[in-house]
This record gives structure tokens, C-alpha cells and sequence, in this order.
């Protein structure tokens, strides 16, 4: 379901039947353009999607005569659409609107050509559909790598958000953070609207990050690349020195690269976790410090068994 309200404000629509319950029935982000049934082929009709009209479905209506044009709307109007949307500022549409306002199908008229409109409309239903849920942690934006700081409450990740934004780096949540499945494999987060731009630090209380430190130490929403778990450093817990193995965490269906990052009295954790979205970074570009320390190695044991082979065969008679 889509707040019409929202959907005509995100669009810049003009209302020209307006939606009597505020709600839009809209359940995916696709599409329809419906030349084919303007022209009387109704089989896979996809009616539940919302409807886009250009110039080439507007001229063939007009082409049509008025008593088959109005047949043809009649028939188009019978199916539970969720909304009409007609674009370019098209004009002679006042029988779809008649027709719509008596079915109570909502109709609206676009400004923008109709691909700019259907990008526009697929991006916003996208978002507003997306699969979503509400994390505990922090989400910061460190050299462009979106890094969701979780981890128990009072560990330190306002601390470690806090000292990112004073090194340059963005804040995009505190605390609550609204996590979206915009794509099969991407996910976003932002703040919710009442805590937006809103830090809670222990000791000092609710600071607001964007006034203290520049509009440019906030964002809205930001992708998140990866996942680090701030856990007390707990004595004798192996943990991970070379980094060979590519952990991943799973929110909402996508795998997410994840770390587990220790916290001890004196450690910067502003500096490590730069270094750890670096390090992500340099490895989608295909580069792996951990993979090249395992290939030299590899190079020196098979060098030095080559050598020791070379050894024997000169010892032999």
C-alpha cells in the first residue's frame, strides 16, 4: 500500500481525481503502459499495476472515434486499478477522468516526459515497498562506505560515530536505524524522522550533530556495505588476525560483510574502523592484503621446496 499524499508530493503530480481513502492499493514497483488494451488485447492485463499514459496511448485514444474511445475507456475503467497517471500535461482526457471519478479511481496528471516519470515512479515505489525493519546501532558513512556500528548498549558507538564526524566523516543514524531491502542485494538506512540528526551521548545527553558540526556531517540515508560488531575485549578470545575468511551477516535476505571489532582502554576505534571501510573498499576492487600475504607465502614454501629437491638430486650418485 503507497500514501497517496506522499506519492504525488515525491512526484510533483497534480491531483485530478483524488484518492477518497488517502491509500493507494499499489503492491509492486512495475508498471503498465496500456497501448495493448487501448487497442482491444486485454489478455494479461496487468490492471494492479499503476497505470502511465504517454503520448503514443493519449494519440491513439484520440485517433479512436468517440463512441469506441469511450467503449474501450469503459472496459479499461472496469478493472480495479490503483491509479492513472497521464503525462506530459496531455490534454482531451475528459473521459477517463469522468469514467475514473465514477469507478473512484484515482487519477493524476505529470509535468515531466513519460520516462523521466516511470524512473521516477519505479525509484520511489522501490523505496516505499521495500522489505524493512528497525536495527539498534549506529549507521556512519566513512570515505563513501556505509559502516552500521552494532554491539551492546554503552560499548561505545556514539563515541566512535562522534569521533568519525569530528575527523570528517558522516552521521546517518544514532541508536535507531530504519534499515530498507531496496534491490536482491543492497540495503539502506536512515534515521527516524523524530531522531534525525540527533546524537545521545552518556554524560552529556541529546546533542543535535548537524547544528554543532555542519549540515555536511549528516546524510539522510546511506547504503550499508558493511556490518562491525563492537564487543569489551574479553581475555583469551581468539579473534581474527589475518582476515582470510570473509564473514557476512544476514539482514533481510542480503549478506552483508561483517567484522567483529574488539574494544580495550586506549584503542582508536575512529582510526580502525577507517582502515576496515578502506580495506573493503580495496577488496571490491579486487585486492586482498590477507590473499597476497597467502600467495607470497605460498611462493616462498615452493620455492624452498624446490631448492631442497634440487639438494637431493645433486647428493644422489
Amino acid at each position: 500500500m503507497v500514501d497517496a499524499a506522499m506519492m504525488v508530493k515525491a512526484l510533483k503530480l497534480t491531483e485530478l481525481v483524488p484518492s477518497e481513502t488517502g491509500v493507494l492499493p499499489i503492491e509492486t514497483s512495475d508498471i503498465n503502459r496500456p497501448g495493448l488494451p487501448f487497442a482491444g488485447y486485454w489478455e494479461h492485463f496487468a490492471h494492479e499495476r499503476p497505470q502511465v499514459l504517454g503520448l503514443v496511448e493519449t494519440s491513439y485514444l484520440h485517433s479512436l472515434d468517440p463512441e469506441t474511445r469511450r467503449m474501450r475507456l469503459k472496459q479499461f475503467v472496469s478493472y480495479d486499478l490503483p491509479c492513472i497517471i497521464i503525462c506530459r500535461r496531455l490534454e482531451g482526457m475528459d473521459d477517463m477522468i469522468e469514467l475514473a471519478a465514477e469507478r473512484r479511481i484515482p487519477v493524476y496528471r505529470s509535468d515531466v516526459d513519460t520516462t523521466k516519470l516511470i524512473v521516477d515512479l519505479i525509484y520511489f515505489l522501490n523505496n516505499h515497498l521495500a522489505p524493512r525493519m528497525t536495527m539498534h546501532g549506529v549507521l556512519v558513512e566513512i570515505y563513501g562506505v556505509g559502516v552500521l556500528l552494532t554491539g551492546e548498549s554503552g560499548v561505545g558507538k556514539s563515541e566512535a560515530a562522534l569521533e568519525l564526524v569530528k575527523r570528517g566523516h558522516r552521521l546517518v543514524a544514532d541508536d535507531v536505524v530504519d534499515v530498507r531491502r531496496v534491490s536482491e542485494n543492497r540495503l539502506t538506512g536512515e534515521a527516524p524522522e523524530m531522531v534525525r540528526n540527533l546524537m545521545e551521548i552518556r554524560g552529556i545527553g541529546i546533542i543535535d550533530v548537524a547544528t554543532m558540526f555542519g549540515i555536511g556531517s549528516v546524510m539522510r540515508s546511506k547504503s550499508i556495505d558493511m556490518i562491525v560488531h563492537l564487543e569489551h575485549w574479553v581475555k583469551g578470545k581468539e579473534y581474527d588476525r589475518v582476515g582470510l575468511d570473509d564473514k557476512t551477516h544476514e539482514i533481510l535476505g542480503v549478506q552483508v560483510p561483517w567484522l567483529l571489532l574488539p574494544i580495550r582502554p586506549g584503542r582508536n576505534v575512529a582510526v580502525v574502523l577507517e582502515v576496515a571501510s578502506r580495506n573493503l573498499t580495496l577488496k571490491q576492487q579486487g585486492y586482498s592484503a590477507a590473499r597476497e600475504l597467502e600467495k607470497r607465502m605460498i611462493a616462498r614454501m615452493e620455492k624452498t621446496t624446490a631448492r631442497a629437491e634440487q639438494v637431493v638430486d645433486a647428493e644422489q650418485p
